[in-house]
């Protein structure tokens, strides 16, 4: 199994081998990460023909097979009934709620040099950690704004931003929030038990890319270099007692249908292991950077992206899906008339902003910069209801 090379080993060049773990990473004894590469190689998405699309369409439950076939290059000709199809799943699970929510980023400082990210270690930005006084700021100003779930991020550096650090901030959010996201570094089981106790609900990892191959020279670096321990995030953050937790792939990294596949192939294995986790994909495209603007996805077009997410709704109907600012205000809010469940607002990527001016640079450049109360309006002019939060706490 690939996760059993632990000790770390450096190659010819100095580089750490992206399959060996650090010394304080968590081996997982798990299946899914094997038969997740295994599916993603065997996937061969020109085989595919229009025959395999029409039958995908018609079936009652979308199999692993099918979800292989919307995906191909032979569903081009089929996206509009590919939407249709994913809207009337999205409708039968989630009636026309669409949750919103703001992501908050609380540090920036990173220890790994991923070519494609304003974060890397290596680019030439503003760095900054907010405060306990400056996250409840930052916290209080955006619960003001009608907003009860909150996505907290930060650079992956665990000496600058440790798990207490982490903790604190969801003890914090707690008192504003009903529901707590985490999108920070990987993290062992007992981290997530810590961060879980502290009221955080759901983790999301983005994997980047499955191919290792490209992985590898993505990311040259740190502990985001090693492949299998990100890969198994989302497990040890359910073992860890999270309620839910999120997938995605970097779309535009690699060959966005081998990428994507993966993603699904990986969310899909992970609810039949753990039948009661809640189950999220985010659709991320790449996007601009600080000091690189000529980063953008590769080969995945709106049109791509569309069949994308009816593909993971149509496969994972009662999954969420997320669209973010990446994407600009007229394709999100066609998207999720379609088959995304929710959508950011009032978003700020750099560090602070939210109830003054910004203290450290942005991650990317968003396309949306709508404010909370802009989205929820263009929520309700496509017929739909903004839903703030579904859960209750006793």
């Amino acid at each position: 199994m690939l996760s059993e090379m632990k000790e770390l080993n450096m190659g010819a060049e100095g580089k750490t081998d992206p399959m060996r773990y650090f010394p304080d990473m968590e081996v997982l004894d798990s299946d899914i990460e094997q038969a997740v590469i295994q599916k993603m190689k065997q996937y061969d998405y020109t085989k595919y023909t229009q025959a395999d699309v029409k039958r995908a369409l018609t079936a009652n439950i979308c199999s692993p097979e099918d979800f292989a076939a919307l995906l191909s290059p032979a569903a081009a000709p089929y996206i509009e009934e590919m939407a249709q199809k994913a809207k009337l799943e999205k409708e039968k699970h989630f009636g026309n709620s669409i949750y919103m929510f703001t992501p908050l980023y609380i540090a920036n400082y990173c220890e790994n040099y991923c070519i494609y990210c304003g974060f890397n270690c290596h680019n030439q930005i503003n760095r900054a950690r907010l405060n306990a006084k400056e996250i409840e700021e930052e916290m209080r100003t955006i619960a003001e704004s009608g907003l009860q779930e909150i996505l907290i991020l930060t650079g992956e550096s665990k000496k600058m931003s440790d798990v207490t650090y982490i903790g604190e901030a969801c003890k914090i959010a707690r008192k504003y929030f009903k529901v707590i996201g985490l999108e920070v570094y990987p993290m062992n089981t007992e981290d997530y038990a810590y961060l879980h106790e502290c009221g955080a609900d759901y983790v999301t990892v983005f994997q980047e890319t499955y191919n290792l191959d490209k992985y590898e020279t993505l990311h040259l670096e740190g502990h985001k270099r090693v492949f299998p321990y990100r890969l198994n995030a989302q497990e040890r953050a359910l073992k860890g007692g999270m309620r839910g937790v999120g997938f995605a792939a970097l779309l535009g990294l690699d060959d966005f249908r081998k990428d994507a596949f993966a993603t699904g192939i990986h969310a899909y294995l992970i609810q039949r292991k753990y039948p009661h986790a809640e189950i999220a994909f985010s659709c991320p495209r790449l996007r601009p950077i600080i000091n690189n603007d000529k980063i953008n996805p590769k080969d995945v077009h709106e049109r791509q992206l569309v069949q994308v997410v009816s593909a993971y709704r149509i496969f994972m109907p009662f999954s969420s899906i997320t669209i973010s600012t990446r994407e600009c205000a007229r394709f999100r809010d066609n998207i999720i008339d379609i088959a995304a469940t929710k959508i950011s607002a009032g978003v700020s990527v750099g560090i602070g902003g939210h109830s003054g001016e910004e203290k450290g640079d942005e991650q990317f450049e968003i396309s949306d910069g709508r404010t909370v109360e802009e989205v929820y309006e263009a929520i309700l002019k496509k017929g739909l209801q903004p839903v703030m939060s579904d859960y209750i706490y006793v």
